[in-house]
């Protein structure tokens, strides 16, 4: 294998699958979203290469899928301020409906605005200095990752932001509203409100401070064996399930028709990083 030159590349799919092997075929680990940043490990093969996101985690991407400039990424690293937040963005080649579409993103895209404006449209800048619209209630300021001082507010921002993923279909390996899985779903979270926690399933003391059930507060986490829920108080918690498939709510007292008792007893851990 041989180190890349370029060392730094934007991700310009929609959604690219991040796998465990160089391969078409293998099972995928991650998605990575439009407009994040990758650090270009190794070239693995062909035109696969293994990455490192700028949330530490790991795994083979395809050529096809990125814009490899290690001077142009690390420039869209910082100018790259703005996120979507809603669940699809169409970004269009002019400030209006009947225009042509030039992409299409997700929650958790990342991309440049610029200052001109259209009525309710303006105007962002893609990878390869490539000019779009998109409206502007699709898209707000990156948040610094920091949590705010008022904490109850920040909890929560998390557990809405959970909500907007509810009814989302469950997809092994999945973080995009095209569908998402229970570490994707938390992370995800977390990371449009600024702050970056472990992407897997697991209770990593440098991400998390563990913390006893009787201490849970909305936007806490609960860890099982392989599984990660978001607490969302009154005693329910918000995951993407394989059961039923979907992101649903559920409970923990025994008395809700909702309560999951195999879930329950399986309990691993509560984190938090407050």
């Amino acid at each position: 294998m041989e180190m890349q030159n370029g060392k730094w590349a934007v991700v310009t799919s929609t959604v690219a699958s991040l796998t465990k092997r160089p391969d078409f075929q293998s099972d995928l680990l991650d998605e990575v979203l439009f407009g994040m940043v990758v650090e270009i490990i190794e070239d693995a093969s062909g035109d696969w290469y293994y990455v490192k996101t700028h949330y530490d985690y790991k795994g083979y991407i395809h050529r096809k899928n990125l814009w490899i400039d290690n001077e142009e990424a690390l420039k869209w690293k910082e100018k790259a301020d703005y996120i979507v937040i809603h669940n699809f963005a169409d970004i269009m080649g002019e400030p209006k409906y009947a225009s042509y579409p030039i992409a299409l993103l997700t929650r958790g895209a990342m991309l440049q605005v610029t200052n001109y404006e259209e009525g309710e449209w303006v105007q962002v800048v893609l990878p390869k200095n490539q000019i779009g619209w998109v409206r502007k209630i699709l898209v707000e300021k990156k948040p610094q990752q920091s949590i705010t001082k008022d904490e109850n507010t920040f909890r929560q921002k998390l557990v809405d932001t959970a909500l907007l993923y509810l009814g989302t279909q469950y997809r092994w390996g999945g973080k995009s509203p095209l569908g998402i899985d229970c570490s994707g779903l938390c992370s995800m979270s977390y990371m449009l409100n600024g702050v970056l926690i472990y992407r897997d399933a697991v209770l990593k003391e440098e991400y998390m401070k563990s913390i006893a059930l009787s201490e849970i507060k909305p936007g806490d986490l609960i860890f099982f064996p392989g599984h990660v829920a978001m607490y969302i108080g009154q005693d329910k918690y918000i995951h993407a399930t394989s059961k039923p498939g979907l992101v649903c709510i559920n409970s923990l007292n025994p008395l809700d028709e909702d309560y999951r008792e195999e879930l329950y007893n399986e309990i691993s851990g509560i984190g938090t990083i407050f």
